[in-house]
């Protein structure tokens, strides 16, 4: 068996192809981040914080001992706060592309690619950062918490490649920030013959006509608080009606039923449908200025569709889907209702990344320490996935058939130069269904609803009392 030891080397010779220490040190210049040559410079610290968060985010002080290296946890924290986060993320930008254009490479033309194009997911996820007063300032901890008794809760914005599992970019804002009003952050980094996957979070016009006026597509369920009707040429809401005129009567019932806002064009099947959404003269997004708004077009074609799952011991489920893909030759809507279904995968990515990784609970103690975690946290990541791309290629199975804990276990025990064997395929089991319940009935502690030091008061109280 390998020596611990040896996981760093075997690191650096995984990584030499997409972080090489001249890129790490041309980011650094980037940056304009100067350094003088120390026994942890930035090569060296960025090689021993991937090691750190590989190993499930061990503490620093058994770094030393695992990278057989000698140097003092302190330094080791000290050099990590000199490192400037523009570093890290030129770095994951950086890798992000190179592990892409491998995968690509080691994978056949059509594998990645839906219908001639290249989808990617997008979702939100949290994780939580130690109670500090930085770290509550910039994130924010959930309203039902008392203060002094929840923790900061930094969110996060991914975008993963439908194919590889490679994560594009990792955006953290505030807990209190929607997803909408940051995702246009992540349009630069896809280009025209992509389409990004969503939850109906995503769903709106405006965030539609941003894509679309890249030549990008967007397919996302659509929200519950739009109003959809497939009944041919029905009537729609006029844009400046009021909401009593632009209503129809139902027959058995006291209320009328609302009208939908969008106009019926075209119908392309059972319950599809090309209809065209207009703008809002009342509801801008908080996040756009009056003159971005102002800019946008006054309405879009999209196509509505609606599809039913059912699946073997759970419910059956109704949903409905916006989209700009409105040829229905070129994209079927069984083509539609399966790439949906690959949207589920992005929660499998999450869970890697804070289940497997240990990302759920970070380390660092201010706020700039938490993004350059996370920032690590999506370089090993995509580290993993390359890998299970590579293994995937020659075991002949998709890549998120490769168990991804496997992987992890590999890398940290494999010598520097070893082959990479076959690794564990995971089965298909599409018709799974497990109650969300644990086995395990070991007590835990109360939990904490008041301040820590009104507790210890109490507890000084009933002692005098006693």
């Amino acid at each position: 068996m390998a020596s611990v030891s040896s996981t760093l080397d075997r690191i650096k010779q995984d990584l030499a192809p997409f972080v090489s220490e001249s890129s790490i040190e041309c980011a650094c210049h980037q940056a304009g981040h100067r350094w003088r040559r120390r026994k942890l410079g930035p090569v060296e610290t960025i090689h021993l914080f991937i090691v750190q968060i590989l190993n499930f985010n061990t503490a620093m002080t058994h770094l030393p001992h695992l990278s057989k290296t000698d140097f003092k946890p302190p330094g080791y924290c000290k050099a990590r706060m000199r490192l400037p986060l523009k570093v890290l993320e030129g770095l994951l930008e950086q890798s992000s592309a190179a592990m892409h254009r491998a995968c690509r490479a080691s994978a056949s033309a059509a594998d990645g690619l839906w219908c001639g194009l290249r989808p990617y997911l997008v979702d939100g996820s949290s994780t939580i950062a130690p109670d500090t007063p930085d770290s509550q300032k910039a994130f924010g901890q959930p309203k039902a918490c008392k203060e002094g008794c929840g923790f900061p809760v930094p969110k996060v914005l991914g975008l993963f490649d439908a194919f590889t599992g490679l994560v594009s970019q990792l955006l953290t804002f505030p807990l209190y920030t929607h997803e909408q009003s940051k995702v246009w952050m992540l349009h630069p980094l896809l280009g025209s013959g992509d389409v990004m996957v969503g939850d109906r979070g995503f769903c709106s016009f405006v965030h539609l006509v941003m894509l679309f006026s890249r030549g990008i597509h967007g397919l996302f369920r659509i929200h519950q608080r739009q109003i959809v009707s497939f009944r041919l040429h029905r009537k729609h809401q006029l844009k400046n009606a009021k909401r009593k005129k632009a209503a129809r009567k139902s027959p058995g019932r006291n209320k009328p039923l609302p009208l939908p806002r969008s106009r019926f064009v075209k119908r392309l099947g059972k319950r599809d449908q090309i209809v065209e959404w207009f703008k809002s003269a009342t509801s801008r997004p908080k996040w756009m200025d009056k003159e971005q708004y102002r800019a946008l077009p006054e309405s879009l074609m999209v196509r509505e569709l609606r599809f039913t799952l059912a699946s073997k011991g759970q419910r059956t489920r109704t949903v409905t889907i916006a989209t700009t893909l409105l040829d229905p030759l070129l994209y079927p809507r069984e083509k539609i209702a399966e790439l949906y279904g690959v949207r589920w995968q992005v929660e499998t990515h999450f869970a890697e990344l804070k289940t497997t990784l240990k990302m759920r609970k970070v380390k660092s103690k201010t706020s700039q320490g938490v993004l350059k975690e996370l920032t690590i946290y999506a370089l090993v990541y995509n580290l993993i996935h390359c890998v299970m791309a590579e293994a995937a290629a020659r075991q002949n199975v998709p890549p998120e058939r490769i168990s991804f804990i496997d992987t992890v276990r590999w890398l940290l025990s494999a010598a520097p130069g070893e082959q990479l064997p076959e690794l564990v395929i995971n089965p298909r089991r599409p018709d799974r269904h497990e109650p969300r319940v644990v086995k395990d009935l070991h007590d835990t502690y109360t939990k904490m609803i008041r301040p820590r030091d009104q507790l210890r008061k109490e507890l000084k109280q009933q002692a005098v009392a006693a």
